[in-house]
């Protein structure tokens, strides 16, 4: 079926890892919930880290000696310019942590408010893709096919499709490369993507699919890389969807099943039940160019 987004394709080695470095890409990629723990265990952390210093330090009236518990909440006290008053600096050294701390506080407060508007204003998109992409003849044409579409009920505006197909080829010197090519689409692009859409491409003779077989898509690793951009009508963010099919997902002689129909009273009915499935085709059957 039609690889998740998040999926890996390559295994990459020797590549440096700086997490810490990518820290606010890796807020924005991972999940809420997720994101909120790394808010609540930074805040967490730096409370921590007051509280230690004020236990080393002490001069903070009404706390027992030593208890990291009571400098704990002493440090939330202040760094949530709270102030109770139970407890309270009572040094000179006391009172300028709190005022490093009471610093830290605000901007603490400010990162997180700023981390916490980026992730919710993010823009997401559930664009579907078909499980998977089938080859069919089409006006007598083998044609592939597959479905795209929109599950929210807004639309997505000016939406533009684009199709490249990736395959292993050896040249002459026996080096193994990674080709990409462009798949000409029957149409590229959409004015308004609504809940589905059949996205076509016509392998004529200049197709990088023509002549090919199954057989033939697992010899090369042929692998279909489906990209879709446009502009959610709802919020006017751009927004974006992306699916692979690797050679076990293209199913000749398959063709999509149809979600449309018309009911007696003129309406259309759209039955997205039905939006992975393939029925049987016609075989497909590649014409002899003519000499």
């Amino acid at each position: 079926m039609a690889r998740p987004r998040d999926e890996e394709l390559f295994v990459v080695e020797g590549a440096p890892r700086t997490p810490v470095r990518d820290l606010y890409h890796v807020f924005l990629r991972v999940p809420g919930w997720v994101s909120l723990l790394m808010i609540v265990g930074g805040l967490v952390g730096l409370n921590v880290l007051f509280a230690l210093v004020y236990v080393v330090i002490g001069g903070v009236a009404n706390a027992r000696p030593g208890s990291l518990m009571d400098a704990f909440f002493f440090s939330v006290q202040t760094m949530g310019t709270i102030g109770y008053g139970a407890m309270y600096p009572q040094t000179t050294l006391a009172n300028a942590v709190v005022a490093v701390e009471a610093l830290t506080g605000i901007v603490a407060t400010a990162v997180a408010t700023g981390l916490i508007f980026a992730k919710v204003t993010q823009s997401t998109s559930r664009i579907n893709f078909s499980e998977l992409a089938a080859v069919s003849p089409m006006d007598g044409v083998p044609t592939l096919m597959f479905r795209v579409g929109n599950e929210r009920g807004n639309l997505v505006m000016d939406a533009q499709l684009r199709v490249v197909v990736a395959k292993t080829v050896t040249t002459r010197e026996g080096t193994l490369m990674y080709r990409m090519l462009d798949l000409k689409m029957v149409r590229d692009r959409t004015p308004a993507l609504t809940r589905t859409w059949t996205a076509m491409h016509h392998i004529t003779p200049d197709s990088p699919l023509y002549g090919m077989d199954p057989a033939d898509l697992e010899e090369h690793e042929v692998e279909l890389m489906v990209t879709l951009v446009g502009t959610d009508d709802t919020t006017l963010l751009p927004v974006h969807g992306r699916a692979r099919y690797e050679a076990g997902d293209i199913r000749y002689g398959h063709r999509l099943a149809d979600v449309l129909d018309l009911l007696p009273d003129g309406r259309v009915r759209v039955m997205l039940q039905k939006f992975h499935e393939l029925v049987p085709a016609e075989p497909v059957v590649w014409s002899t160019p003519e000499s």
